[in-house]
């Protein structure tokens, strides 16, 4: 089924650039459905589509010398005086990619689409070999307007008015819990039972493990990884004391910084830091971590819906920009702060104190723009719902 992502129009716009395009993003969230998208609209045939996840197909590319890469792909049908496109998926099994496509396109005509899921790999690498000459693109599990997509468009969120009403909200939310309990995976949103999206959960952690942590992460000691990931699901929305978890998993503390930024860089987890501000004391050096998609919370740590609903928050803020939080020492805080310039408080239900509440904390540090989000209906003015964001 090809429905389209949020995050295609922007690609197209930049196919017909001399520049290459990384996309990168966390196994099964359809980078490889995606790049056949795009490779279908490219108007010719001088175009070619390779999985190096296939180990044969590394082969192509295993030459010191880079011209008898070109041959291979001439052997495959690409007409390398012309202008060719190139389609490579799952790019990250290759470390000496950026070396080749720099040099594929410096010596020939060739547009390169590439796809993969170490971004703590690729972004650097092709930073260093490639400033000015990519365009990078990150492609996340399915947001909430997706999701619908994907199941339909069974209700219309951009049919909303500004005052939503307990029936409008009580048709969304039908839909909401669901992308709450099982995420936004593709392929666990197609399936149409609870048995196969659980399921389906399963084989996407099975994949993450195998393929990431014990493949591409070779980390000596996997069941520590493998007991960390499964604490990160438990803890989604905390902060992170990484001293003592080091001590609690028997690692050191720079082992465990190494496992966190793996974990970060593969798109399983995202750390979001203290806001910042020279009026106040903060706590400025403990990080707070969210999961990549509330169905693996829900499956594999089975955590509250507060939870569930906070992380879900943090992925939809996210996709608007810089997300970060605030607290001070005295324990007040504020969830989360968009790109430094707006508050958000995330409630189960909220009320109207809670408005004039956030509202005086963001003024204490210069924010002046704040919302709610609540999950269930409350019929308060001025609060948004967590399938609004």
């Amino acid at each position: 089924m090809n429905i389209e992502r949020d995050i295609a129009s922007s690609i197209r716009a930049v196919l017909d650039s001399p520049e290459a395009i990384v996309v990168t993003g966390l196994r099964r969230t359809g980078k490889t459905t995606l790049l056949r998208m795009l490779m279908n609209v490219v108007p010719t045939e001088n175009k070619l589509f390779i999985d190096m996840e296939n180990p044969a197909n590394r082969k192509l590319f295993d030459e010191s010398n880079f011209d008898r890469i070109a041959d291979n792909l001439r052997f495959l049908g690409l007409d390398m005086k012309s202008k060719a496109y190139l389609f490579l998926d799952e790019v990250q099994f290759l470390r000496s990619i950026p070396s080749v496509v720099k040099y594929l396109m410096d010596h020939y005509s060739l547009k390169c689409i590439l796809t993969g899921s170490a971004v703590f790999y690729l972004k650097n690498q092709f930073s260093e070999s490639m400033a000015g000459r990519k365009y990078s693109f990150d492609l996340h599990p399915l947001s909430f307007r997706e999701f619908l997509r994907f199941k339909g468009n069974p209700v219309k969120l951009d049919a909303l008015p500004e005052t939503v009403t307990e029936a409008m909200h009580e048709s969304i939310s039908r839909w909401y819990d669901e992308y709450l309990l099982y995420g936004g995976f593709p392929g666990v949103v197609l399936k149409e039972s609870i048995r196969e999206k659980e399921m389906m959960l399963d084989d996407i952690f099975t994949s993450y493990y195998q393929m990431e942590v014990m493949q591409l992460g070779d980390f000596r000691r996997t069941n520590v990884i493998r007991d960390l990931i499964l604490l990160l699901l438990e803890r989604s929305g905390s902060r992170l004391d990484v001293q003592k978890l080091a001590k609690e998993l028997g690692v050191v503390r720079e082992t465990m910084n190494n496992y966190l930024s793996f974990l970060e860089g593969t798109y399983f987890i995202s750390l979001i830091r203290p806001f910042s501000t020279n009026r106040d004391t903060e706590i400025r050096s403990q990080q707070k971590v969210y999961v990549c998609d509330t169905g693996l919370m829900n499956r594999f740590a089975r955590v509250a819906s507060g939870s569930l609903f906070e992380n879900a928050a943090f992925l939809g803020l996210r996709q608007r920009g810089a997300v970060s939080y605030y607290m001070k020492k005295s324990g007040v805080e504020i969830d989360f702060i968009l790109n430094g310039t707006t508050a958000f408080e995330i409630k189960q239900k909220a009320e109207t104190k809670d408005l004039s509440r956030l509202k005086q904390r963001a003024a204490d540090i210069n924010i002046t723009e704040s919302c709610i989000v609540s999950r269930r209906f409350c019929g308060v003015d001025g609060v948004i719902y967590g399938y609004q964001l």
